[in-house]
């Protein structure tokens, strides 16, 4: 592998055309351009247009269960970008922003890769336009005005420090924060309590401005953001601490989406950053809906697999914002279906035709899984170049007996040129009209009958079960009103079941929800299946430690 170029590399040797160029090609005048230099630059709100957004093709790009280093889904989204636009079609790719945790802890940034990427490169992952550092403000200025509150003596709300919710945020993986007390040192520093941090993406900030319409509906969502309660059990809003103005001032830039470009000089919108195992995990409906009104065909993606991300995004960002996908795209490597079907770490990257065929019932599933949706998929076979064509041919020929197309796409080794057959394949999906997409459940239904709608139709699973304080949680979002949202679930990305340990399509398991939170500002219910973290650690070895900068500004090691 010493022969290929490092990702950092291709982005470095890349030419950078001027944004103003590339805003041309969705025929965006210099003059509606908020610059950041010339490689960057934030696009005004009133770029939307409703009647365009009906017009468009939205492409989703979705993955199949994923290993730790995942599947390529953003590399595959902007090598698809690359080949529709190859191919004559006017496109344009909308992705998220990355988060700093992830970058300098194990995965890496979230940019493509090998010469499917979003440039430049050392921009988009370090800071970028300052996005998530807003978000973090105004989610921080809550955390303030709540222990602002709770030291008054004469505007006290009287809010239970023992019953305060809302936490503060950093973008950094910092497990030592995961739980604080806050106020010592004397009466002067404030309340003592209880408290701690989220890592940013996880900030309900950063799911608000993912689904808000315009400028009022993110400031009414953010006053109505649940604090806590007070002393005598009355529920307490961010409105209630007049914050939702300042808040959305905070966000003024935040909220507006962000333009760059690819490799090949195409247009990409990036914007906004939610996990998707703990949140929507989408970019903002802002930045869908522009990229729908500039352009025939937009592409984007949804972290992790189809029964994460992609469950989300269709049955809460697609049903708030009116639109739905005329097709998806499953992104598969052979390394996962080796994963799936038994292999070890250190097998992955071996060819193996039985491992492959053992693991093939998890993209079959993730398969069933978009047709539930009435969506027509279409499966890209991300290569490497440890790929058999006798690998890759069963795989095709098992998805042709579904009546799906496979096709391999080499984005990575040969960017757009390696996709016009997946982007010929995409048009052709588009255009076959068979896509009718429905959610699949109705948000008037109970708040168990939604979960175990999701759990029993994309998990597999037989049953779901619901600890006690899963049954209370339910009450109080009852009591609350707030049972009438779609559900968000919190469930881990390494397997189609709660339980991290188990590949491949597994049977006979039931789901455990074991509590809730909510999230009344952004619009759903979250259901926490298993023990998920909202901060995460830092590996034994973070990628940090391979990072550096010289005297003329030259970074090396960032990924």
């Amino acid at each position: 592998m010493s022969e290929f170029k490092s990702d950092l590399q291709i982005a470095q040797e890349a030419e950078i055309k001027d944004i103003r160029h590339i805003a041309s090609k969705l025929d965006i005048s210099e003059d509606q351009l908020e610059l950041y230099g010339s490689t960057k630059a934030k696009l005004p709100l009133e770029l939307i247009d409703e009647s365009k957004v009906d017009a468009s093709n939205l492409i989703l790009v979705t993955a199949i269960t994923p290993t730790p280093a995942g599947e390529g889904k953003t590399t595959t989204s902007i090598g698809l970008n690359e080949g529709l636009n190859r191919i004559g079609k006017k496109s344009v790719v909308v992705l998220r922003e990355p988060s700093l945790g992830p970058v300098f802890g194990i995965k890496g940034g979230a940019a493509g890769g090998g010469y499917s990427q979003v440039i430049p490169m050392e921009d988009i992952n370090l800071h970028f336009t300052g996005d998530f550092s807003a978000v973090e403000k105004a989610n921080n200025l809550l955390s303030a005005l709540i222990d602002n509150n709770l030291q008054s003596r004469t505007r006290s709300l009287g809010l239970d420090p023992r019953r305060i919710y809302w936490k503060r945020v950093m973008d950094m993986n910092d497990r030592s924060l995961r739980q604080i007390t806050i106020g010592l040192g004397g009466t002067g520093n404030g309340i003592p309590r209880e408290d701690g941090f989220n890592i940013t993406p996880a900030s309900e900030v950063m799911a608000i401005l993912c689904m808000a319409k315009d400028r009022e509906d993110l400031k009414k969502r953010l006053g109505n953001i649940f604090v806590g309660y007070t002393m005598d059990r009355k529920p307490v809003y961010a409105r209630d601490l007049n914050a939702e103005g300042a808040m959305a001032l905070l966000l003024k830039d935040a909220v507006k989406p962000n333009l760059v470009q690819t490799l090949e000089h195409n247009p990409a919108i990036i914007h906004g950053g939610p996990f998707a195992n703990i949140a929507q995990g989408t970019n903002t409906i802002l930045a869908t809906k522009m990229g729908m009104s500039l352009a025939d065909y937009t592409v984007t993606e949804a972290g992790f697999g189809a029964d994460l991300g992609a469950e989300k995004f269709l049955d809460i960002k697609c049903r708030a914002a009116g639109i739905a996908p005329k097709a998806v795209v499953v992104v598969a490597t052979l390394r996962a279906l080796r994963h799936h079907g038994g292999a070890a770490k250190d097998e992955y990257n071996n060819p193996n035709i039985d491992f492959v065929k053992a693991g093939f019932p998890n993209l079959q599933k993730h398969i069933e899984n978009i047709k539930a949706f009435g969506l027509q998929p279409v499966v890209a076979i991300n290569h490497f170049t440890t790929d058999t064509e006798e690998e890759m041919q069963h795989v095709q020929d098992e998805c042709a007996k579904l009546g799906v197309k496979a096709v391999v796409s080499r984005c990575w080794s040969d960017g757009g040129a390696g996709t016009e057959d997946l982007a010929r394949a995409v048009v052709e999906a588009v255009e076959s009209g068979k896509s009718n997409f429905k959610p699949i459940y109705d948000t008037e239904d109970s708040v168990k009958k939604k979960i175990e709608t999701i759990a029993k139709t994309i998990y597999g699973a037989d049953a779901v079960s619901f600890d006690k304080n899963a049954l209370t949680g339910i009450k109080t979002i009852e009591s609350l009103g707030l049972d009438k949202l779609p559900v968000c679930m919190a469930k881990t990305q390494k397997s189609l079941s709660d339980n991290d340990a188990l590949r491949g399509r597994p049977t006979g398991f039931t789901v455990t929800v074991r509590e809730f939170e909510f999230a009344a500002g952004a619009g759903f219910i979250i259901p926490i299946l298993g023990k998920m973290m909202r901060m995460p650690g830092l590996p034994a070895v973070p990628a940090s430690e391979g990072m550096d900068i010289d005297n003329d500004g030259v970074i090396t090691g960032l990924s």
